[in-house]
């Protein structure tokens, strides 16, 4: 992470260029981790410009380090040696501090109606760049709903887990 505040983004990923649009809530990654999940969220909210206000508002103190958009658009808010403040209280495999442990994405959907096909194949490529450049196997993409159960169901019953399993973006879910 070096010495720069500063959470450097826009990288080309999958040949798609994020937009660069930071956000102020973000920190360092404590004691020294370095990401090993992936954590896949869906907005809940009326549009993904909507949602982008709200993960860059300071206010909120929410943000992630990616958002798609349900027309296949990619921002980035956080770069990804930061930690960006998406998972909230949980754990998952009895690690705590999921916000330090992972990346977070944000899909622009309600969790009412499926993720369509645009959003989908940005999910796909952004996840095999992030899995490759810091070495997360399948079994590390999981669902808010995986570190935090009972509390959050997002990505929910209409992501389509099975589409990223045959990829090898993501373990068998049952």
């Amino acid at each position: 992470m070096g010495s720069d505040p500063v959470p450097r983004g826009g990288q080309k990923l999958s040949g798609i260029a994020p937009i660069w649009h930071p956000s102020p809530n973000f920190g360092a990654r404590r004691d020294g981790v370095l990401p090993e999940l992936i954590v896949i969220h869906y907005t809940a909210m009326e549009s993904a410009e909507a949602a982008l206000d709200r993960l860059c508002d300071p206010a909120a103190e929410v943000s992630a380090h990616f958002l798609i958009g349900n027309d296949g658009r990619l921002w980035q808010m956080v770069g990804e040696p930061w930690r960006a403040w998406h998972a909230g209280a949980g754990e998952w495999q009895g690690r705590e501090d999921v916000n330090s442990r992972s990346i977070g994405i944000e899909l622009d959907n309600r969790g009412t109606h499926p993720f369509s096909e645009p959003q989908m194949a940005v999910l796909e490529g952004l996840l095999a760049d992030i899995m490759a450049r810091w070495g997360i196997r399948p079994e590390g993409v999981i669902g808010h709903s995986d570190s935090a159960p009972g509390r959050k169901f997002d990505p929910g019953p209409r992501f389509d887990w099975a589409r990223l399993v045959r990829q090898g973006l993501a373990a068998h879910r049952p």
